[in-house]
């Protein structure tokens, strides 16, 4: 199982964009991704409930939320069968939240965009990155994208200029795109759109689902909670589902204090394996 963080203390960066066309384009080739939004917003999520049972399954967790009746490591339990985590990060992060957020994980993208503001915001993210996150440049885990781009202007040859002085690879440049304002109205990614209307925003990804494959080491520390290692849950059967976390079942009411799963269309689902 992959774990991906997406990641910038700026607000308005993609970073939501990122995460769900990332859970879209393995849902679209027979994977099991899971979004785990740590967004307040619950913007992820509402992309999800959005998704129609006919359409690729898509698992989200509302990480943001808390429940002081049960364990962390249970409300943050993924489905049997999970092959990518996808962690959407909230704005404002604190540098020193950031090691207990990219520790276990396998990459992490950082999307900025085309303005000086959003430069210098990203110049800050990547130095907390390497000397508070301890995220080590040869380890091949970090990774940023050039988001929301127009070429052949001005700002987009300032934004590569600065990226190139960073010294982590700019693992995809994505245009500015009405395919994505579009897709996500509809609980859909790019990847999901018919092949004529967005072959160029495809395209575009090749290099950055190239650079997610490509390993990179990293062994998780002693005690560390990870996704992988934290109990699972069968899915429900079928469409795109969505959980929140919840107390766990007592043994003799399982059916009354399940964790809640809610279907594409926001009617109530019964989770699988019991």
């Amino acid at each position: 199982m992959q774990r991906i963080v997406v990641l910038n203390p700026k607000g308005g960066s993609g970073k939501t964009t990122i995460a769900v066309n990332l859970a879209s384009y393995f849902a679209s080739r027979q994977q099991m991704p899971v979004l785990m939004d740590y967004d307040p917003q619950g913007s992820a999520l509402r992309w999800v409930k959005k998704r129609q049972p006919i359409q690729p399954w898509v698992y989200a967790i509302a990480a943001f939320e808390r429940d002081a009746r049960t364990t962390r490591s249970f409300q943050l339990r993924v489905p049997d069968g999970t092959t990518h985590v996808i962690v959407d990060t909230p704005a404002a992060l604190d540098a020193r939240e950031m090691p207990e957020i990219t520790r276990t994980a396998d990459k992490i993208l950082v999307p900025v965009l085309p303005s000086d503001i959003d430069i210098h915001a990203c110049s800050r993210c990547i130095r907390d990155l390497l000397l508070v996150g301890k995220v080590r440049r040869e380890d091949n885990r970090l990774g940023v994208i050039a988001n929301r781009v127009r070429r052949n202007t001005l700002t987009f040859q300032t934004l590569i200029r600065f990226l190139h002085t960073l010294g982590i690879p700019i693992v995809a440049t994505i245009r500015d795109s009405q395919n994505y304002v579009r897709s996500a109205e509809l609980g859909l990614g790019v990847h999901e759109m018919k092949q004529y209307v967005a072959r160029e925003d495809v395209e575009q990804w090749e290099p950055l689902i190239a650079w997610l494959d490509q390993p990179g080491p990293r062994p998780p520390g002693p005690g560390d909670v990870t996704a992988a290692s934290a109990p699972t849950l069968a899915p429900a059967p079928g469409a795109t589902s969505v959980r929140t976390p919840a107390a766990a079942p007592a043994p003799a009411t399982a059916a009354a204090s399940a964790p809640a799963v809610v279907g594409a269309a926001g009617e109530p689902a019964e989770e699988g394996g019991g």
